[in-house]
């Protein structure tokens, strides 16, 4: 059973709002948890950067920020990872409709709340009541009842709080909850680095992360990325504790680190699933069908593993979930036990 210490910390930082873009305030509170567990924190444009006593010792990393809304103009809100990743007709790089209409379905009649970005004030809250798509730009507005005196700039997140019931956390947890697994390394003793990046819904992290590699990073940068990974429902996410990756849609992963963590995983009894091969069997299926093949996804390490040229590799650890992207998302806690079991495990393992 998760610790009542996890489970406190993570009750603690669901309640702050961190809408992808606008992640500072959010950062704030990373940085007196990281603290008061004896980190060295140094903030970054886009990354906060946590160390322990031998900080090459390991290297994790985690995007902190979650979905959530826009004001642009009087009574008008859109969805914030399409204004902060530019992804608008406006830019010629359109978002396609089905995805907005998932989106329409997904946080109908939502409780919401305002924050000043950088202090993370509360500034008043509403409710959505309306979501269409404007015919003009193409793009999702929502309307929201009671944030009629918001001014334009201001992020608007989505009310939550931490549920828990039959062996499994609910709330919105991409990616909040692998954020709170990382702090809560360092009660456990980490001495390792720890990378918490933003802007990872808008398509813009891996950039943060890279920037620092380039500045300070060595001869071996082998980064283990921690997400969440999206199942259908729970019996198919209660089939592995773990989600493994070889590859995405971007770039190949480290093999000798992915088959490591597999080795790993098999040493102490962590069922787990390889995410890519799971895609193409399932692709295999559609295609006879004569359907359309699903995207083998694109995450942050591969973004910067195609992007560095080399200097940055690794794998990813990802905790499987249901009800992606919404407010009912829920992982098991024994996924999540798994996974700090199996982090303090890397951590300790000697880095080549």
């Amino acid at each position: 059973m998760l610790s009542t210490e996890f489970i406190d910390l993570l009750k603690i930082l669901i309640r702050h709002p961190s809408v992808v873009g606008y992640e500072h305030s959010f950062f704030r509170v990373l940085q007196r948890e990281l603290e008061e567990r004896g980190a060295k924190v140094t903030w970054y444009d886009g990354l906060l950067v946590a160390q322990g006593k031998n900080p090459t010792s390991a290297m994790f990393s985690a995007h902190i920020d979650r979905h959530g809304l826009i004001c642009t103009g009087p009574n008008e809100f859109q969805y914030a990872a399409f204004v902060t990743g530019n992804r608008t007709d406006l830019l010629n790089t359109a978002v396609s409709e089905e995805l907005m209409n998932k989106i329409t379905e997904r946080f109908e009649s939502e409780q919401v709340f305002a924050y000043e970005p950088w202090s993370g004030a509360y500034l008043g809250n509403g409710v959505i009541n309306d979501t269409s798509i404007c015919e003009f730009r193409n793009n999702l507005i929502f309307e929201i009842e009671g944030l009629s005196g918001i001014v334009a700039g201001t992020p608007i997140a989505f009310k939550d709080k931490l549920s828990i019931s039959d062996g499994r956390l609910e709330g919105q947890l991409d990616n909040v909850i692998s954020a709170a697994i990382l702090i809560h390394l360092f009660t456990l003793g980490f001495e390792g680095t720890v990378f918490f990046t933003a802007a990872e819904e808008a398509g813009k992290s891996w950039r943060y992360l890279l920037e620092w590699f380039r500045r300070f990073g060595g001869s071996t940068n082998n980064l283990f990325v921690i997400d969440t990974s999206p199942f259908p429902d729970v019996e198919a996410a209660n089939e592995q504790l773990l989600v493994l990756r070889q590859k995405d849609a971007n770039a190949a992963f480290n093999k000798h680190s992915t088959e490591r963590v597999e080795e790993l995983c098999q040493e102490n009894n962590i069922s787990y699933i390889y995410k890519d091969k799971y895609i193409e069997s399932t692709n295999e299926c559609l295609v006879s069908q004569g359907k359309q093949p699903r995207s083998l996804g694109s995450t942050e390490l591969g973004r910067i593993v195609e992007a560095s040229n080399g200097l940055v590799d690794g794998t990813t650890i990802q905790i499987p979930t249901t009800d992606y992207h919404t407010m009912e998302e829920s992982a098991s806690w024994q996924s999540v036990d798994a996974l700090i079991k199996l982090l303090m495990i890397v951590s300790k393992e000697p880095q080549s």
